[in-house]
């Protein structure tokens, strides 16, 4: 008898079982620790405590252990479930890595046999896996009729029929472990996250996105690097099959990289804030995974005159296709904190459900500080802060520490009473700008972006102004 392909849906029962009996356990641990930490009067409180943390990296590793969905679904609380998991969980929840061992060739066989139909004769595949994460694996074939090298994404076998269980035995579990606590708002995130899962496996939808980007990022002529976007092999697409162009390149973190030129550096890290506006002021649509794998870097290695590295641009299933209304208010927020006026701030981050209608003038300022802080690089040269210039006068990415520095601000302004956990939305874009300023940081770039983002601003406001005429 054939042995039956490994795949996800046959280990449904006990992997749900196991997250359930790690999320019991240590939520009850949690609950007895909280008590004795009151008892005490301690002031860090039970989720703050060694022995919390202890129990929430368990619970972690467990999740760890079941890769696959488990894995993205955990991601994704750490993405989204700030606002309603305990500090201590949301914390561990970060440490869950996408890198995942690949199935081996004996289960990803019969799903691409069954999927390509005739087509996969047409194709010499690679049994060893390119890459593999939480979701697909990478194979590299050829196409026999003209020796092309085509990347074939494929989707895990049975992912599809188990990523809906899953996502709900994880939340039974945080429920039940009372590390959740139902509510509309709750309901509303849980819904969301639960619509970005079946985005990230829904392939023909990427395939499209893929095109289309493609078109989008072509038709820039002028940036500091060039773009590319894989060319779509629409042939060898399927359901669970996501076939694209063979790309050389390196990643961001790559000692070539390092040993590049401050000039060169400088010129990428351009490229991938300005692709960043691009995405938000003319195309409306955003790439909200800023991971450094989903980055190549194509090094030109002639010796001319002048040098152009491309930006490659790969996994579009997390793009974002914003409301105009959102699109609007988001657009605005980067306007009105470039200029500092904080009372249009305030009225945006209302239209994006970030404060209540009803904030205090103490909260508007708050969080109007806040977003005004993040854009720190953006600001006209004059109104850099020096100690993170160079002798030139260009701001130093890496050193100014900025998302750090960011995040402790963040911390502060959630412990306010007017808060309102955001939008999925608003998560997603803060998500990728958190990347894409940690993108340029690794470069180690040194540069003002002031003239770049108000040249883009400028253009949507005349947009804008045509539009009402």
């Amino acid at each position: 008898m054939a042995k039956k392909p490994r795949g996800l849906k046959s280990r449904a029962i006990p992997r749900s079982l196991s997250v359930s009996l790690a999320g019991i356990r240590a939520g009850g641990a949690l609950a007895v620790d909280g008590a004795v930490q009151k008892l005490l009067r301690r002031n860090t409180g039970g989720e703050d405590s060694q022995f919390a943390r202890r129990e929430a990296r368990r619970f972690v590793n467990e999740l760890g252990k079941l890769k696959g969905t488990y894995v993205k679904i955990g991601q994704l609380m750490a993405l989204f479930g700030e606002h309603f998991l305990p500090p201590v969980l949301a914390e561990a929840m970060r440490d869950l890595g996408d890198q995942t061992e690949p199935l081996p060739w004996a289960s990803v066989e019969p799903v691409l046999r069954a999927s390509l139909g005739e087509r996969y004769a047409e194709l010499d595949i690679e049994r060893a896996a390119l890459a593999a994460a939480s979701l697909a694996q990478v194979h590299v074939a050829t196409v026999r009729a003209s020796g092309e090298r085509i990347c074939l994404k494929v989707q895990y076998p049975g992912l599809a029929e188990v990523i809906d269980s899953d996502f709900d035995a994880v939340v039974r579990m945080l429920m039940m472990a009372r590390w959740l606590q139902a509510g509309r708002d709750l309901d509303d995130w849980l819904e969301s996250m639960r619509n970005h899962l079946h985005n990230e496996i829904d392939y023909r939808r990427e395939a499209e996105l893929t095109v289309r980007m493609a078109a989008l990022a072509g038709g820039v002529g002028n940036s500091a690097v060039g773009y590319r976007v894989p060319r779509l092999h629409s042939r060898y697409c399927t359901d669970v099959v996501l076939a694209l162009e063979f790309m050389e390149g390196v990643p961001v973190t790559a000692p070539a990289v390092a040993a590049l030129s401050l000039e060169r550096r400088n010129a990428l890290a351009v490229g991938m804030l300005e692709l960043f506006f691009y995405e938000l002021y003319d195309w409306g649509c955003l790439q909200t995974d800023p991971n450094f794998g989903n980055y190549l870097l194509c090094l030109d290695d002639r010796r001319g005159k002048r040098v152009r590295d491309e930006l490659v641009l790969l996994d579009f299933g997390s793009i974002l296709d914003c409301s105009d209304e959102f699109l609007y208010h988001l657009r605005t927020i980067i306007d009105a904190g470039l200029r500092g006026d904080a009372a249009l701030l305030g009225d945006s981050l209302v239209g994006l459900g970030c404060l209540r209608e009803n904030a205090t003038r103490e909260a508007r300022q708050l969080f109007a500080d806040f977003c005004m802080h993040l854009v720190e690089p953006l600001r006209p040269p004059a109104e850099l802060p020096r100690e993170y210039l160079n002798a030139d006068g260009q701001y130093c990415w890496g050193s100014s520490r900025l998302m750090h520095r960011a995040g402790k601000r963040a911390a502060a302004s959630a412990t306010s009473r007017h808060f309102t956990p955001p939008s999925r939305e608003f998560a997603l874009i803060a998500r990728k700008l958190t990347g894409v300023f940690t993108f340029i940081a690794v470069l180690g770039a040194e540069f003002n972006a002031y003239d770049m983002v108000a040249g883009h601003i400028r253009r949507w406001r005349e947009r804008e102004t045509r539009g009402r005429g």
